[in-house]
């Protein structure tokens, strides 16, 4: 299975180089003030970008957008207005993607590993365990190191506003299956996640059989019994309400969950430097909002989760981490050594 996957994404990565027009440093992203103003006849005022996401509007990334949306319109006098589509009416998270590639989506935040079709390694926060806590997540998500990879994405007409945060990924179950309080209880467990194949391998290296499924229609697969589980952060588990349809939340923080916050790049040449300002100014308003929820819901949902009948379990963790050494290993080769080690040594 691993040798199998990695071959399709070395694959996959080499194509998709193939087609990458030639990065840009970072002094390129704003365009200069002649380069506005030729392309400014373009734009009819007011701009309304279509923005769509897969969770509620109650999600910590929902009300992060409602601000960012609110911020942007109010700065720009009203040029600038948004149409929001929460709970994937525009579509599931890769057709929201892909939506984007096509400009029939304007903007859209999502998990980093739903972007690394298009720019590979800009999923590599998602590999199991990587980190222990949000700030060393953090640390790494907004060095230059991680943001260097932005770029690639500009090849496929995405431009990296902010970078949001989903979370850490824990595994719920259904009543009838019963909790995953060990490794070994993830053996044959039919589980959804999403299109993700880090997340997917992960899954499988514990002896899961993983599917990817839109997260819109989770909640009605969960009731179908199309899955046994899911696997998500406890953030979007509350705010999504899961719990009505899941009996036990394993914590099992098996992977973190970035989530690029992105625009049309061609909508983001045709903006005045001032216009663009404001964007970047409110993204990172936004971010900080959204990191902060989620933060705080991951500390207080836990009880809440309880209160509403969830019984929470606290696995041992390290037979997690020994089980899924081999995925480390597979996107080394994906990755390189050089990117591999920086992460796991900063």
């Amino acid at each position: 299975m691993i040798n199998r996957i990695a071959a399709l994404l070395l694959s996959a990565s080499l194509l998709l180089l193939t087609g990458c027009r030639e990065s840009t440093d970072s002094s390129s992203d704003i365009v200069t003030t002649s380069q506005a103003e030729e392309i400014q006849a373009k734009v009819e005022y007011p701009l309304t970008i279509r923005v769509g996401y897969s969770t509620g509007e109650d999600d910590p990334r929902g009300v992060a957008l409602k601000s960012f949306c609110d911020t942007v319109t109010e700065k720009t006098g009203g040029d600038i207005v948004f149409e929001v589509h929460p709970s994937g009416e525009l579509g599931s998270d890769s057709e929201l993607i892909n939506g984007m590639i096509e400009k029939t989506v304007d903007m859209t935040v999502s998990s980093a590993g739903n972007y690394a079709l298009y720019a590979t390694k800009i999923g590599v926060s998602a590999l199991p365990f990587l980190f222990d806590d949000f700030q060393s997540a953090w640390a790494f998500i907004d060095s230059d190191e991680m943001h260097s990879m932005n770029a690639e994405l500009e090849s496929y007409n995405m431009h990296v506003l902010a970078y949001f945060d989903n979370g850490f990924r824990c595994v719920t179950t259904s009543e009838n299956i019963g909790a995953v309080e060990k490794a070994s209880d993830m053996n044959g467990l039919n589980i959804r996640t999403p299109e993700n194949q880090i997340v997917m391998e992960t899954m499988s290296e514990l002896g899961a059989n993983p599917r990817s499924y839109p997260f819109a229609e989770l909640k009605q697969a969960l009731i179908d019994g199309v899955f046994d589980a899911q696997e998500n952060p406890i953030p979007v588990i509350y705010n999504n309400g899961l719990y009505e349809v899941q009996k036990y939340l394993s914590v099992t923080n098996h992977s973190y969950d970035a989530m690029p916050l992105t625009i049309r790049q061609d909508i983001w040449e045709q903006l005045t430097p001032e216009y663009q300002q404001i964007i970047a100014d409110a993204a990172e308003q936004a971010q900080e909002l959204d990191r902060t929820l989620v933060k705080q819901q991951t500390e207080d949902c836990v009880k809440e989760l309880e209160a509403k009948g969830m019984v929470v379990v606290y696995p041992d963790l390290a037979p997690f981490r020994s089980a899924t050494t081999g995925v480390m290993d597979m996107f080394r080769t994906v990755y390189g050594e050089e990117l591999i080690d920086y992460v796991t040594n900063n």
